[in-house]
């Protein structure tokens, strides 16, 4: 059997998902106070790049684990008919998150298409993570 090509899964579990623009995205935010916003990226990504304002570090790896109100790691925010939309860089982590959410049982899931590098050259609103995170930015050594 050979290795899946990622991105190619990728644009098949996409095919499945609402797929937002980063317009779109902005409405939503505008638009939807109980919007939970998840950002899936690495704490290492949030730390040295900042987030989008009002997004939730939600840990790829314990994801499932803090939406179930099965788990002992259950977070509150994760309600059953709650609006969620996950991000990660590109879009492709978010993508395999959504679908997971949406096999957990969440009806009203999507994801950034273009991710947080998209939402950051578009000139999206900024917030800097790593000022209030106990996780440290450290100075960059010459080499």
């Amino acid at each position: 059997m050979a290795i899946v090509d990622i991105f190619a899964e990728v644009e098949e579990i996409k095919k499945g998902l609402e797929n937002l623009s980063i317009d779109e995205l902005k409405d939503e935010i505008s638009e939807n106070p109980d919007l939970l916003l998840i950002d899936i990226r690495e704490i290492q990504e949030l730390v040295a790049l900042g987030t989008i304002p009002g997004a939730v570090h939600v840990a790829r790896g314990m994801m499932e684990f803090w939406a179930s109100p099965a788990s002992p790691y259950f977070r509150d925010y994760f309600k059953e008919d709650a609006r969620i939309v996950a991000f990660c860089a590109g879009g492709g982590r978010s993508a395999c998150a959504a679908r997971d959410l949406k096999a957990m049982g969440f009806k009203n899931v999507a994801h950034l298409e273009l991710g947080f590098n998209g939402w950051r050259k578009s000139g999206g609103p900024m917030e800097d993570f790593a000022s209030s995170s106990r996780w440290i930015r450290r100075p960059e050594k010459e080499v």
